[in-house]
């Protein structure tokens, strides 16, 4: 398996301790961190000096420590949709991110992620998801996932699935490929593919044979 890229990332986490600590993870690994700050204002100075590949921001920032992160998030997708951007927070804000997955239609989910702090359980699942996010993929933890879908006002349309069902659109919203769903599960691909077909048909959504489509097709729903 060939090595993922160097990705240059801009680092923006209030808390002194954990920036270093995100910014020695990815510097171990070849990524370059060209800026690491703790406040949204130095965070879209620092995108614009410095063009990285990724913006990796926390929400909950200086001044009021309230979607600061999520605010910013919104200013640099306007200006720059193509720039992929992982929050990473112990909260889940789902009123802006749902304007963030919204923006510029169903292609503004591209190179979004969501991932709580809590729940990231090992270095390598997170740069995983990282770099799956800077190629334009999706990561969104299952629990943002259930937020949203519980924001939307659609969680009874999802009463029809089966609990394997939930667990697929799960890792489905996280980007996951078939294969990887099928790994974490312990079944078959074959399986995999029949629980998709199931999902896509007790939600009404348009088949897909991408990854990142399927997630789209997802996020559309929770959006309509």
């Amino acid at each position: 398996m060939s090595a993922k890229p160097a990705l240059r990332v801009v680092v923006a986490e209030d808390s002194a301790v954990i920036r270093a600590g995100i910014v020695e993870v990815l510097s171990d690994r070849g990524h370059e961190v060209p800026a690491a700050v703790g406040d949204a204002a130095s965070l879209i100075e620092a995108v614009a000096e410095h063009h990285p590949d990724l913006a990796l921001i926390d929400v909950r920032m200086p001044p009021t420590f309230t979607d600061e992160g999520l605010r910013a998030a919104l200013t640099l997708r306007e200006s720059q949709p193509d720039l992929p951007v992982l929050v990473f927070s112990q909260y889940v804000e789902t009123r802006l991110l749902g304007e963030l997955l919204g923006r510029h239609g169903p292609r503004g989910a591209a190179g979004i992620g969501y991932l709580l702090k809590d729940r990231v359980g090992n270095v390598a699942e997170f740069i995983d998801a990282l770099s799956r996010v800077a190629a334009g993929g999706t990561a969104l933890d299952p629990e943002v996932i259930a937020e949203l879908i519980s924001a939307s006002g659609r969680a009874k349309a999802l009463d029809s699935l089966t609990p394997r069902e939930r667990e697929v659109l799960s890792l489905m919203a996280e980007g996951r490929s078939n294969a990887a769903i099928a790994s974490q599960l312990v079944v078959s691909e074959r399986a995999i593919e029949k629980h998709i077909s199931g999902i896509f048909l007790k939600l009404d959504l348009p088949p897909s044979d991408t990854d990142h489509r399927r997630v789209l097709a997802v996020l559309e729903y929770l959006r309509s």
